[in-house]
């Protein structure tokens, strides 16, 4: 099997992916008494940390895998980065959509000239299109976080923090699939193993959160969340994500649609910053009081990608954002 990737892929990605992705600023910010600094991938060409792994991974495509197309799963943001990426450089993508996705990221991926096709309510039934086209077109495959150079090219967020703020103690970061968390891990565990890394999940269906405390991949309850973006399972052959996580996050922990809403809100009064749901977990548990900040703290802003009138709606107050539909749908490990 292939190794999980290391400090040595993170920074061969950085090389690799230089001009192609922008290098966000690290800043100060009035949301967080304490001082903390936010690293702002919401700034990122395509709204989102995605575009990283997504540049990394389709820049070692060889000629006849560009000539076949991809084909990604995505709950908005990564499909956005692959099809931006892909028509840089003039591949042909299909992006699989649940019907969860919101209607302003899947129109930013038809802008960008990908084929979108959405499956059915869950990120399972656009997984299962995805590998039919595989099988069936033989289209390359871009996964959204299990994959050593999508890995690796979100873990140069990492390199660029640690490049802007040396001195850094604590890094908080989005938990998903694992992608960024195991890419930024590496990059910083490999760099000082002493830097404490902690992810921050949505308390609705967050699956690394509770396969990391099963000890192994589970099931989870696809809900609607503002954390939207954070949805979904884990893959039932996850290969890399999982274990990185397991081995090098010192520390994970969940926030509630309440306390999402108000680091949404407070970052977009206090800072003048547009973060979607996924973006704002780290900032919504140093609010609430769930982690502590350090000498050197800083918050990874991972996307930015929020529809105007959910933004509206959080700032209006919690009878107006509780638009979730209140039941579950179960979903397989993806």
């Amino acid at each position: 099997m292939v190794p999980h990737p290391t400090l040595a892929d993170v920074e061969a990605a950085r090389a690799r992916i230089a001009t192609m992705v922008r290098r966000t600023p690290l800043v100060p910010t009035a949301t967080v008494e304490a001082p903390v600094l936010l690293k702002l991938e919401s700034l990122q060409e395509t709204g989102s940390f995605k575009l990283r792994g997504a540049t990394n991974r389709l820049l070692t495509l060889d000629d006849e895998q560009r000539g076949r197309g991809v084909v990604a799963v995505s709950s908005g943001n990564h499909g956005r980065a692959v099809a931006k990426v892909a028509g840089d450089l003039g591949v042909e993508a299909t992006i699989c959509l649940s019907d969860r996705v919101p209607g302003n990221k899947r129109e930013a991926i038809e802008a960008l000239g990908a084929q979108v096709v959405v499956a059915g309510p869950t990120q399972d039934d656009a997984d299962t299109e995805a590998r039919r086209l595989v099988a069936e077109h033989g289209l390359t495959f871009v996964h959204p976080f299990d994959d050593p150079m999508v890995i690796a090219g979100q873990g140069t967020v990492g390199l660029e923090i640690l490049d802007d703020a040396p001195e850094t103690d604590t890094v908080i970061v989005p938990l998903s699939g694992g992608g960024l968390m195991g890419g930024i891990a590496a990059a910083l565990k490999g760099a000082d193993s002493s830097i404490r890394v902690i992810g921050v999940s949505q308390d609705r269906g967050p699956a690394m959160y509770l396969s990391l405390r099963a000890g192994h991949l589970v099931d989870v309850e696809e809900e609607d969340t503002l954390a939207d973006a954070l949805a979904g399972g884990l893959g039932p052959e996850n290969h890399h994500s999982f274990e990185m996580c397991r081995d090098l996050v010192d520390e994970t922990l969940l926030v509630t649609e309440e306390e999402i809403a108000a680091a949404m809100a407070a970052l977009f009064r206090r800072d003048r910053l547009m973060v979607e749901g996924g973006g704002a977990v780290g900032v919504a548990a140093l609010l609430a009081g769930k982690v502590a900040s350090t000498a050197s703290t800083v918050v990874v802003i991972s996307g930015g990608n929020v529809a105007h009138q959910t933004l509206e709606a959080v700032l209006r107050g919690p009878e107006s954002w509780a638009w979730r539909r209140s039941g579950t749908r179960s979903t397989r490990r993806r």
